[in-house]
């Protein structure tokens, strides 16, 4: 088994379902007492949320691209940014190690066109959908990526900033999450992309089953614990 690292804390909710996930499939893959090989470096989410807010973005990669030697130098053969926004400085943290970082946008793209999908609609925080690194990373696996209206994307990174990374889950919130899911998936997204680590939280299984959605942070987990694996 490889060991993996990764790099958490943004925000520290939806790191503990990524260690917990990561330990659960390694488990049923293997049986018995085994357990995931990991390490994790979590970083201070206000000093990277102030940045975010910002526009400070060099600065943001300066502190994941540190993370990421130090897991490196402690031992970790692979890594992963376990935050959808933050893959905006996924070039920075590449750059500065020489072990494979699992990009979550490749590992959704490819998740999508192999259930069929071609089209999905982006929700995450304001960053993830107004900025084009992410969108233009899938559409280089040749999918239709649509975004929220800007009302619709400050009324989701509210959700995320106000409650989700605070361990909130407001059920008004649920039904504005479900009500742009409807939107989007009936204005011609196939599926939805669950692309905030913390919308986990906030979708159950029973809402809106009707709408295909692809749950980023469970397909990093997966991602991660089959190159751990391989």
């Amino acid at each position: 088994m490889k060991t993996i690292g990764l790099i958490g804390g943004m925000s520290w909710e939806s790191t503990m379902h990524y260690y917990q996930r990561i330990n659960e499939l390694v488990a049923a893959r293997l049986g018995g007492l085994h357990s995931a090989r990991l390490l994790l470096w979590s970083v201070e989410f206000a000093e990277i949320a102030r940045l975010q807010h910002a526009d400070d973005w060099d600065a943001a990669g300066r502190i994941l691209a540190d993370a990421a030697r130090r897991l490196e130098h402690a031992g970790a053969e692979g890594l992963l940014i376990c935050a959808n926004t933050m893959h905006r400085v996924a070039p920075a943290v590449e750059a500065a190690v020489s072990v494979p970082v699992l990009h979550l946008a490749d590992i959704t793209a490819q998740a999508l066109l192999a259930d069929g999908h071609r089209s999905a609609a982006l929700l995450g925080t304001r960053f993830t959908m107004a900025q084009p690194f992410y969108r233009e990373r899938l559409e280089r696996h040749g999918l239709s990526i649509s975004v929220p209206t800007s009302e619709e994307q400050d009324a989701l990174h509210q959700i995320i900033f106000d409650e989700l990374v605070k361990g909130r889950v407001e059920p008004a919130s649920r039904e504005r999450f479900i009500t742009i899911m409807r939107r989007m998936h009936a204005a011609g997204a196939q599926a939805v992309i669950l692309g905030c680590t913390e919308f986990g939280m906030l979708l159950r299984a029973e809402d809106a089953p009707d709408i295909p959605r692809v749950d980023t942070t469970e397909l990093h987990c997966q991602a991660a614990v089959g190159w751990m694996l391989a």
